[in-house]
């Protein structure tokens, strides 16, 4: 039976709310607090939210304090069990999720990481598949992510080729998504910028709207100090700029918790400390993202979505504590149905696709010029008989027939090889570095194991009782470590390794249909 009411009617609009909320168990100062008031404030929104993406919701615990808040206007929910501690996302919706999905990453950091926890928690996405309303027509598809954290500068990132890998797959995901015909909507903890190449390939291989980008094309590509936005050539941002128009949700000078410590100390002593918004802002930049595609199968007459509104929301801080909710802010966005039939709101969901968006910002024209990744496309029209291409499917910029009932004709659109080319290079470098360090653990698996014979040898041959105990000491310990290295290198390296092959395999047919 449907579980949406009969004679219910697909809504005219839909308020979309992203946010990590930090909610590390035992790591994140006053996490039970801030994620209750989170759940308070997501009610009190101006804009009240009918679809929410939560991010580092690590606990079932917190995750039922926020639904006990904001249960009687997103009644629907569901939080996303994956990995050892959990993947930490949550879907809240105002219609039922007939249908959910944990898809987790083949590539998500190493366990050797354990102060860093990505691999432990077995991040992935979340996938939600929402009826609004009677009919196949009305189901949006939501994709929730929380992608491997950088943890160093961009030159000196050893999960760049991992978090590269991620976007690829749910840019996959969003896109076999489109093909359906359904509204897409990707949102999360991107952790990257517009200057990536991960973002790159969202962008390019889903047919995806970026939102903010979409309302604010000259919006910045990355902080204040990055050598893409000094190339730009403009002032250092203030922190009301950066809120306002480019959309910046991490590392604000407005967030308390991105805060000097010696601040911090002063802020948890009871000392209010007030931030003018006119203080200039270098470091903060865009971490979160919603993503928006009206699907490929959708035809003009069939009133598609259109976007009307994007903010950075979540700026508040906890009434009685006086620190932010969380270490980002929200992004919060409104679509809303174009009138049927409408050519000029059709011509207008074109003109916002990912090729013009990004071709219309003169500063991303000029990087064109430079080594940096390039910004141009290249499209492969296939035969009627070719297989299925691993390549996007971005709808052409062009209007479409006012007569027609068919949608715009859509082609597969690539990034130029030379971006492929930097992809297969990070790949190369990350496949290099898990054969040594697979070689490297089997050899310490092996050498421990001759220690450890040793160490019974002389045990054997040793007359003095303390001198045994040491040696049975330092044997245990030895074949203790030796094993542990040894899993590592034979079991994960090597399932490291087998899907940066894969990885690498669709990247070089990207590249080989992007010079066809």
């Amino acid at each position: 039976m449907n579980p949406v009411e009969a004679g219910a009617e697909t809504p005219s609009t839909i308020n979309i709310l992203t946010y990590n909320c930090w909610g590390l168990k035992y790591l994140a100062k006053y996490r039970v607090e801030r994620l209750q008031e989170i759940g308070r404030s997501i009610v009190a929104a101006v804009t009240t939210p009918e679809i929410v993406g939560l991010q580092e919701c690590w606990t079932q615990e917190d995750y039922l304090a926020i639904r006990r808040q904001t249960r009687h206007i997103l009644p629907h929910g569901k939080f996303y069990h994956s990995g050892i501690f959990g993947g930490g996302l949550a879907i809240l919706s105002k219609w039922p999720i007939v249908e959910s999905n944990m898809v987790r990453y083949p590539l998500n950091g190493r366990p050797t990481a354990f102060f860093r926890g990505d691999w432990y928690v077995g991040k992935g996405v979340a996938c939600a598949s929402i009826q609004t309303a009677r009919g196949e027509e009305s189901i949006v598809e939501v994709f929730c992510t929380h992608l491997h954290a950088p943890y160093a500068p961009e030159s000196e990132d050893s999960y760049m080729c991992h978090r590269t890998a991620q976007a690829w797959e749910i840019a996959r995901l969003m896109r076999h998504a489109t093909e359906r015909g359904h509204a897409v909507i990707g949102l999360g903890d991107f952790n990257l910028t517009p200057s990536s190449l991960a973002y790159q390939l969202i962008t390019t291989h889903a047919p995806m709207q970026d939102v903010w980008r979409t309302l604010h094309p000259d919006s910045s590509l990355a902080s204040a100090t990055h050598p893409l936005e000094k190339a730009r050539q403009r002032e250092i941002p203030t922190a009301r700029y950066n809120l306002r128009e480019n959309g910046a949700t991490c590392d604000s000078v407005l967030n308390t918790w991105r805060w000097s410590k010696q601040q911090q100390k002063q802020l948890f002593k009871g000392r209010s400390i007030i931030v003018d918004q006119t203080q200039p802002d270098p470091r903060a930049k865009r971490l979160d993202y919603i993503f928006f595609s009206n699907g490929l199968s959708v035809s003009p007459r069939s009133a598609p979505w259109r976007i009307d509104s994007a903010k950075v929301g979540m700026t508040e801080r906890h009434p009685t504590l006086d620190c932010s909710l969380s270490d980002h802010f929200s992004v919060e966005a409104t679509i809303s149905r174009a009138p049927a039939g409408s050519t000029a709101d059709a011509v207008v969901l074109l003109r916002q696709s990912p090729l013009h968006e990004q071709t219309s910002d003169t500063a991303l024209r000029t990087l064109t010029n430079t080594s940096l990744h390039p910004t141009l496309y290249t499209s492969y029209n296939p035969s009627p008989t070719s297989s299925f291409l691993p390549g996007p499917f971005t709808r052409t910029p062009s209007p479409p027939d006012a007569h027609s009932d068919q949608a715009p004709a859509s082609s597969p659109r690539y990034l130029p090889s030379s971006v492929y080319d930097e992809i297969l290079a990070l790949i190369s470098s990350d496949k290099m570095r898990a054969h040594r360090q697979r070689r490297l653990r089997l050899f310490h698996f092996i050498a421990s194991v001759v220690i450890s014979i040793v160490c019974f040898i002389a045990i054997w041959w040793s007359t003095h009782a303390g001198i045994s105990f040491m040696l049975v000491f330092i044997s245990t310990l030895n074949l203790g470590g030796g094993i542990v290295q040894g899993l590592i290198g034979g079991l994960f390296e090597g399932s490291e390794l087998r899907a940066l092959k894969e990885f690498q395999w669709e990247m070089e047919r990207c590249k080989e249909y992007a010079e066809t």
